[in-house]
């Protein structure tokens, strides 16, 4: 999760991650996603630099460019070069993959990204998520000679489930990092998107991560949120306090101040002084359940640093054990042809286009 210079922000009282929303605009229309509206402009570059700028002051150590879709920003390569300009530890950004070309890589790896999380939900595409392999496999073949450190994220739900397998493996057999997440409520929206019937597929799903984890493969996830997200499945009680506007906040295409993406205000970031951020070091409501993982695994180690660690040093003990000996299973392909008896994750669904597009007046759901 980090490296030896960030281990201060763990203990210290300043902020250790920013989310920067450079766009809200999307190509996309995911049924999960509330994180996009295509009728607001793309913020000026100049606006961008301001907010960056005083992300920066304020002692944020890693900057996160989001969407909507980042690379659909005309100036994205010179946020990132700005960005990296002003000292951050690490610039990543998220995307899904579909306007990228190898141009543009260039250009980015040339302007310093650190890291790229294309997402990928499916092999192929369905009315509720169009983020599928079949769509960017070609693509990360292009990241061998590149600096920049890719991974592949999916978001696990009950119309993902029946192939999520097959983007894990793929990755796995291309060397790519790769993980798949439980998705997470709608709070915005007041939309409830995990189903209960399918929490037990789900964390059978988790299972047959770790145990990927475990036996040294590139499962791109932290051993505490292999096991939050279990704890939160089962609707156990989790010890923690969110850090969300304190240590770990997010900044709209407007430059709003977010708690999370799920919790949002109203004030101009350029407003926010180190004394607000220090106001939001508190439980919140909302926090049960709470599926903003970035935010989620940062409190994990701020609220319980030693567990955290401890955790953590356990299972790459494990993993390297497991390598040495050259036991455990390499994809998931091998955990489910051993459980020939097991149910499948879940039935390919029929009415998944119950979930479609949700677009009006150019304010869509994604």
């Amino acid at each position: 999760m980090l490296d030896l210079r960030q281990v201060p922000r763990v203990f210290d009282t300043k902020p250790w991650s920013a989310h920067l929303y450079v766009t809200e605009q999307c190509n996309l229309d995911c049924h999960y996603c509330n994180e996009f509206n295509n009728s607001i402009p793309h913020p000026a570059l100049a606006d961008l630099k301001k907010w960056m700028d005083h992300i920066r002051k304020l002692g944020v150590m890693r900057l996160g460019l989001q969407g909507g879709e980042p690379l659909k920003h005309p100036d994205i390569v010179e946020v990132v070069r700005y960005a990296k300009s002003l000292g951050f530890r690490k610039v990543s950004m998220s995307t899904n993959g579909f306007l990228l070309n190898r141009q543009l890589l260039a250009d980015l790896e040339g302007a310093g990204l650190d890291g790229l999380q294309i997402s990928v939900d499916r092999m192929t595409p369905i009315a509720s998520t169009r983020k599928a392999m079949k769509s960017i496999v070609h693509k990360l073949d292009w990241f061998k000679d590149s600096k920049i450190k890719p991974q592949v994220s999916g978001v696990l739900f009950k119309e993902t489930l029946d192939e999520m397998g097959q983007v894990i493996d793929t990755c796995l057999d291309l060397g790519i990092p790769v993980h798949a997440r439980v998705v997470h409520d709608d709070l915005v929206h007041d939309r409830a998107l995990r189903d209960a019937s399918a929490s037990e597929p789900l964390l059978r799903f988790l299972d047959h991560q770790e145990k990927l984890k475990r036996s040294g493969q590139k499962i791109h996830s932290s051993w505490n949120l292999f096991a939050y997200q279990k704890k939160m499945l089962r609707q156990e009680q989790i010890e923690w306090t969110c850090i969300a506007g304190y240590k770990y906040f997010f900044v709209s295409s407007t430059g709003k101040f977010w708690l999370c993406s799920q919790v949002r205000t109203e004030r101009h970031i350029l407003e926010i002084t180190r004394e607000d951020l220090l106001s939001y070091n508190r439980k919140k409501d909302c926090q049960a359940g709470c599926g903003v993982y970035c935010t989620a695994e940062a409190s994990l180690a701020v609220s319980h640093p030693l567990q955290y660690a401890g955790r953590e040093v356990a299972g790459m003990l494990a993993s390297r054990v497991s390598r040495i000996r050259r036991r455990g299973p390499e994809r998931i392909r091998d955990l489910t042809a051993a459980q020939q008896d097991e149910a499948p994750f879940y039935e390919a669904p029929a009415a998944a286009a119950s979930f479609g597009s949700r677009c009006q007046q150019g304010n869509c759901l994604r």
